[in-house]
């Protein structure tokens, strides 16, 4: 979507229209900056006041509420047409990083096919879509970090069950005091690879 120009506010006067950046990002569930980087994007709609502050168009904002919803809610099964591969989702806002996952996995002889994500709000979105076997993610992370990202999925009946392993630079009395639940192996950057496979060929489906 293209933003819009100062002062040309759509259809003033009809009901909710707009949401300031905090109502915005209170319902989204992410930084102020990250709203601000999604109107710069294009991917929300936004205008500014003649007083220099920004309105987030409402129906953006409900698009992008409605695919989140969507992402949690499961996927029908498909027909299979060749063997079983298992899908990986990698969440870290490091592009370099998320690049030397694929390099070293895809070399691991294992059948997977790796789905990668930039934050937990892009996550969300791209479990909705692949139904992914297992979930590798940083912690911190602009938007919606890992945190977030996890109880959320936690408390969705449909992704509560989903194998989750974490990698992050945080020290584990710090990821214990924000909430990670417990039963979640922890690995500790730079991504110990080794282990890593360990942990994967563990929580993958037979």
């Amino acid at each position: 979507m293209t933003n819009l120009n100062a002062g040309t506010a759509p259809g003033a006067g009809e009901g909710k229209e707009f949401y300031s950046t905090a109502e915005a990002a209170k319902l989204l569930g992410v930084s102020h900056r990250t709203i601000q980087l999604w109107v710069e994007a294009g991917t929300l709609q936004a205008w500014k006041t003649a007083g220099g502050h920004r309105r987030i168009a409402a129906v953006s904002v409900d698009k992008l509420l409605a695919e989140r919803r969507k992402s949690l809610a499961p996927a029908p099964a498909a027909a299979p047409d060749g063997p079983r591969r298992h899908k990986v989702l990698i969440v870290d806002d490091d592009a370099a990083l998320l690049r030397l996952y694929e390099l070293e996995m895809s070399g691991w002889d294992l059948p997977l096919e790796l789905i990668k994500a930039s934050d937990g709000f892009d996550a969300l979105l791209k479990i909705g879509e692949h139904q992914p076997d297992l979930l590798i993610s940083d912690l911190s992370m602009p938007g919606m970090d890992g945190f977030r990202m996890v109880n959320s999925l936690r408390r969705n009946p449909q992704q509560k069950q989903l194998n989750i392993i974490i990698v992050s630079g945080l020290d584990r009395a710090t990821i214990s005091s924000l909430g990670l639940p417990a039963d979640i192996p922890v690995y500790a950057k730079p991504v110990p690879f080794p282990q890593l496979r360990a942990a994967v060929e563990k929580a993958l489906p037979a």
